[in-house]
């Protein structure tokens, strides 16, 4: 059955988001290794329900939350 596999965050202030997140929801966030600011977001242990997503400055001011949705 096709499920969500990944979200995004699109955040006006990134660095205000991640303080959120990590104090409301105890989520890890850990900047990505790449050619753009973009955050890795874990939400929970590997061997629990769930899924993990990332986090990145909003360019577009429509943007918000993206899911994308893993199908065959």
């Amino acid at each position: 059955m096709p499920r969500v596999a990944h979200f995004e965050i699109h955040a006006d202030q990134p660095r205000r988001a991640i303080k959120f997140y990590t104090n409301v929801f105890d989520w890890k966030i850990e900047k990505w290794n790449g050619p753009q600011d973009y955050w890795l977001i874990t939400t929970g242990e590997e061997d629990q329900p769930g899924i993990n997503g990332g986090l990145m400055k909003r360019g577009d001011p429509q943007a918000s939350t993206y899911n994308s949705i893993d199908v065959p």
